[in-house]
């Protein structure tokens, strides 16, 4: 069974990744053919060929790196960096393209992404989405803690901040990572003897340590946090801590969730303390003295995510909210990037191929739909990243292509091929620096969003 399951991720993860670069590279194609442009080259991949078949004059090629692809236009300066060498011959000059023509290959490419996200979240308006039911409960906290002063307390739920609707932590992590603001306008709601009871409360976000600048509100989930894995030669390790344990307090102060627990740990430092956990349904106490890793407080283990529950949503979103919030949380993210200082996001936190590969396949194995529903993002992402005015993406050419258009005079070859190819090493060191990132620091995380065991219930009445 396990063998069947990950043969069908792995080949759905391909189709469906392999389906967002076919489109983009498309719309090139088929613009540029339309122009009366030669086509060298339609691949799918970078580096090493795999298959080729040769139609018409043209190679069609897939490639060994499945991290994007490129039509080769001789009449377009494109970057041997990144396409490889030239496998035909030129036999006979080829006439110039007018630099409108440049623009609308260029930008066919992202608007097949925009065109793609539309028909997915189409789809998937008509079969549903599933959305978390798991709500953002507050865990125990801390009776001298600034949250517990101003009045929130074990048990609340988190329906908002800032006006925005939270259903669950992830979406709440989510805003308050990206914001350019630390202090954020949180609504609770508690159940009390005599119905519900809601208010609001102006809390602080805060790094979650030195090194992990990423801010998140001071509230611990009310899930404990469940150690995934337990690395070698770690205080846990050392201490007798087990995959699987259900951590309960560290020192003698209830732990309510991850974030709750690193936040004990870095004020515990490197002192010996007592570390409380539940394990098949009994709780065990083990002595553990945390150990300082490059000035982060750790005990060496590994999360494993918070159980999800999914309720299918049928209809899903239409199109255009779908798709026009992918936009928001894209425009979101570059912002929070180009604002390290205010938000703690860097391009370390970033993902490449081989962070993308892993989340699709965690929701192809999760349910289609939020597969289909991830694929939406990337072809946004695609679309708005492929856009920016960067020699070597199409936002490159078609901002050449407009000097060309204004100034009626072509930009040398030389600059072109320079510009072009200093660019192209810098978008490679760039995947380069993210993937290293993915595979040695987020690769645990990849493994237990795949291992997570996720319960997907539905359809939900429309109206709930």
């Amino acid at each position: 069974m396990i063998i069947l399951t990950t043969i069908y991720v792995v080949a759905a993860v391909l189709l469906l990744f392999g389906a967002a670069i076919f489109v983009h590279e498309w719309g090139h194609f088929y613009v540029a053919r339309k122009c009366g442009m030669k086509v060298e080259e339609f691949a799918i991949g970078f580096g090493k060929i795999l298959w080729k078949h040769e139609k018409d004059g043209i190679l069609y090629t897939i490639r060994m790196i499945p991290a994007g692809g490129f039509v080769k236009l001789p009449q377009m300066l494109t970057s041997e960096a990144i396409e490889g060498g030239n496998e035909t011959e030129k036999t006979e000059p080829l006439p110039d393209i007018s630099p409108w023509a440049k623009i609308a290959v260029a930008v066919a490419g992202p608007i097949m992404n925009v065109v793609f996200a539309f028909v997915l979240a189409g789809i998937i308006y008509f079969v549903g989405l599933p959305v978390s039911i798991t709500p953002p409960i507050v865990g125990e906290l801390d009776n001298e803690s600034e949250e517990y002063a101003l009045g929130v307390r074990e048990g609340d739920i988190i329906t908002e901040i800032d006006g925005e609707a939270i259903p669950s932590w992830e979406e709440a992590y989510k805003l308050t990572s990206l914001a350019l603001t630390n202090r954020f306008e949180v609504t609770f709601q508690r159940q009390t003897d005599s119905g519900v009871e809601e208010f609001t409360q102006i809390l602080t976000a805060k790094p979650v340590s030195e090194k992990i600048t990423i801010k998140r509100l001071q509230l611990p989930s009310k899930f404990r946090p469940i150690a995934g894995k337990v690395m070698e030669n770690g205080a846990a390790e050392g201490a007798g801590l087990m995959a699987k344990d259900e951590i309960i307090s560290l020192g003698g102060v209830p732990v309510g969730g991850p974030g709750q627990l690193i936040s004990a740990l870095q004020e515990n430092g490197t002192n010996r303390t007592e570390i409380v956990v539940l394990r098949e349904g009994g709780e065990m106490t083990f002595p553990i003295t945390p150990k300082d890793v490059e000035g982060v407080i750790m005990i060496g283990v590994q999360f494993a995510p918070a159980p999800q529950t999914y309720i299918v949503r049928n209809p899903g979103p239409t199109p255009i909210e779908n798709v026009s919030g992918v936009a928001t949380l894209m425009w979101r993210t570059i912002n929070a990037l180009f604002h390290p200082k205010e938000t703690g996001v860097g391009v370390k936190d970033l993902s490449g191929p081989v962070g993308i590969l892993a989340m699709l396949g965690a929701w192809v194995k999760t349910d289609y739909r939020l597969a289909l529903n991830f694929l939406v993002l990337l072809n946004v992402n695609l679309a708005i990243l492929n856009m920016l005015p960067i020699p070597v993406l199409d936002g490159g050419h078609t901002v050449m292509g407009f000097i060309e258009g204004i100034f009626r005079r072509k930009i040398p070859v030389k600059i072109l091929e320079w510009t072009t190819t200093c660019f192209a090493v810098a978008l490679i060191s760039l995947m380069l620096y993210v993937t290293f990132h993915d595979v040695f620091e987020r690769s645990d995380l990849f493994v237990d969003m795949f291992k997570n065991e996720s319960e997907v219930k539905g359809p939900a009445d429309p109206g709930e």
